[in-house]
């Protein structure tokens, strides 16, 4: 208690300026103790932001971290989701695979995690709790050692300067020993503390080196993470990226026609076929069809149906312009025109033709460059097209209306801007190319097209047409632009006057009522309103080699009467 209220007396002096400091610490020794304060408080801050940044519980053992951790219960939970939907749903198959790699990912950061704690934190936890607190707990007891000594110092220069001035000088000068050996033990322990104090300070200093160390361990402990993590997700990426692609059942409105067909195994566009069977059972004598537009909700409702792959229709085949609608999406949505963008600048050149037979050689050249499937599907459409134009007395859509408003869904320029700009800019050249093309369906798609291709639809019982074209291929050779005879029937053709160009459209009339040689007469003459009449007259062996004197088309003729 004497000791302590000396203390506290010296202290009082010294801090009003009565009493001496003695400063046993040197220049280096300070300037190292701040340092180290300085360390203790950012090792302390880092520690606990680093310790919020882990997901386990501190502490705990590994089996118990990697149950707490976040990541183990995203991969419970996704498993469990997947089994739950089964191997028939994409979305199940996938939670499966993605919950077995969040798994591993799991185990990884909880292997993180532990090797963090015990090469990072546990180090500086020891550094900014234990080891520089105990070095600094040494400069406490160092500095009440020194106030020891400053006060045992001062108490025997007292003395001292009352035996001069007292009058008991024996017992003056015995009490003034005694201090005197009290401020050489105060010394001495001054002097151990500070010896020890000073060795801690060096080596702390000393160390500072290895102290940094932690940080960088902490760095290539993350880098090592990180490449373990990017290892599992590599590894599972190219399996999960495999099912994605082998899923058949992908959204085809707005998907490349390859990748459907290949995605789908169909021969024709899901979207085009569906639409066409129920078009052909219900809309071929519905008028205005593909001009009058849809019901926006009903619309949207068989888009979303066609693009699950059902083939549960039953409802939308009372509204033949929802459907309609349906097909001028699909294909308007398509990433590339179903008559190609490699061939948009050929189409435009072959429709740009004067004279109206070439015009058609020109045009069936650039159909036959189509690729396979494109060329399959347009042919499939423009089939149905024609026979929709068939029934164009009732349904009002002759091939040109339906050019009109198809045609910009099949062939649009590869150029940026506005739909109505694009469709403005081709939309002419676009009624030139496909106009024709649903005008001659069977000259440029010779081959018969079975509607019911998937065998998923119910096809409509065939209602006889006495407007279709019937060709007897036994007795007509079928001759295109590439086998021609010579130039000799082209100018046949040009000085006869049956053949009478009808402004830009591709039908002829005739200015002679009657005929008194039929092998004179261009095949196409032959066909009134689009029938043959008798295999005598499809068999009279016609000289000509022209591809319009084979044309599927009905013939405008002025009182000719065969």
């Amino acid at each position: 208690m004497k000791k302590q209220f000396n203390r506290m007396k010296q202290l009082a002096n010294q801090t009003v300026g009565r009493a001496e400091k003695t400063e046993v610490l040197s220049d280096d020794l300070l300037q190292i103790e701040r340092r180290m304060e300085l360390v203790r408080v950012v090792s302390h801050n880092t520690h606990k932001r680093m310790v919020s940044c882990l997901q386990g519980h501190i502490g705990a053992d590994a089996e118990k971290r990697h149950k707490k951790l976040p990541l183990t219960a995203l991969s419970q939970a996704m498993v469990e989701g997947g089994n739950q939907l089964g191997e028939e749903s994409l979305i199940g198959k996938m939670m499966e695979v993605c919950g077995e790699a969040e798994n591993r990912l799991a185990s990884e950061l909880m292997q993180h995690e532990l090797q963090i704690e015990k090469d990072v934190l546990d180090p500086l936890s020891q550094l900014a709790e234990v080891d520089i607190p105990n070095i600094l707990k040494q400069r406490k007891q160092l500095a009440k050692l020194v106030l020891d000594y400053d006060s045992a110092r001062a108490r025997w220069l007292q003395a001292t300067k009352s035996i001069i001035s007292g009058t008991n000088t024996q017992a003056l000068t015995a009490k003034a020993d005694l201090l005197k050996e009290e401020v050489d033990e105060a010394m001495n322990k001054v002097e151990l503390c500070k010896d020890q104090l000073a060795a801690d300070m060096y080596s702390f200093f000393s160390k500072e080196g290895d102290y940094a160390r932690y940080f960088v361990t902490l760095l290539e402990a993350q880098a090592d993470y990180h490449r373990k993590s990017l290892t599992v997700l590599e590894s599972v990426l190219p399996t999960i990226r495999d099912q994605q692609d082998s899923w058949t059942e992908k959204p085809a409105f707005g998907t490349g026609l390859d990748e459907h067909l290949k995605r789908s195994g169909r021969e024709i566009a899901l979207p085009i076929e569906a639409c066409v069977m129920m078009l052909l059972e219900t809309g071929m004598k519905e008028e205005g069809l593909f001009r009058i537009a849809a019901g926006a909700s009903k619309l949207k409702k068989l888009k979303a149906a066609l693009d699950c792959s059902t083939s549960q229709l039953e409802e939308f085949y009372s509204d033949p312009h929802a459907v309609a609608g349906a097909l001028k999406s699909y294909l308007r949505e398509l990433p590339e025109p179903l008559m190609t963008y490699q061939l948009y600048d050929e189409w435009i050149q072959a429709s740009s033709v004067s004279d109206p037979d070439k015009r058609l050689q020109a045009l069936w050249l650039v159909c036959d460059q189509l690729p396979k499937n494109n060329k399959t599907n347009l042919r499939y459409l423009v089939k149905f097209l024609a026979k929709l134009a068939q029934e164009s007395d009732v349904n009002k859509m002759t091939p040109s209306n339906i050019a009109i408003v198809l045609g910009p869904n099949l062939l649009w320029a590869k150029t940026e801007g506005s739909l109505a700009e694009m469709a403005a800019a081709t939309s002419v050249h676009v009624v030139a190319i496909v106009e024709p093309i649903i005008q001659h369906a069977d000259w440029f798609f010779p081959e018969d097209v079975e509607f019911n291709v998937s065998g998923m639809f119910v096809m409509p019982m065939p209602v006889a047409n006495h407007n279709s074209l019937e060709y007897d291929c036994s007795t007509i050779e079928r001759k295109r632009p590439g086998s021609m005879v010579g130039p000799e029937n082209d100018t046949a053709r040009k000085d006869n006057p049956l053949f009478l160009q009808q402004n830009h459209k591709f039908s002829y009339t005739s200015t002679s009522p009657s005929y008194a040689d039929s092998s004179e007469v261009s095949p196409q003459k032959q066909h009134n309103n689009g029938f043959c009449h008798s295999a005598n007259s499809c068999s009279q062996g016609f000289s000509t080699s022209h591809p319009s004197a084979f044309l599927p088309k009905s013939v405008e003729s002025a009182g000719t009467s065969l």
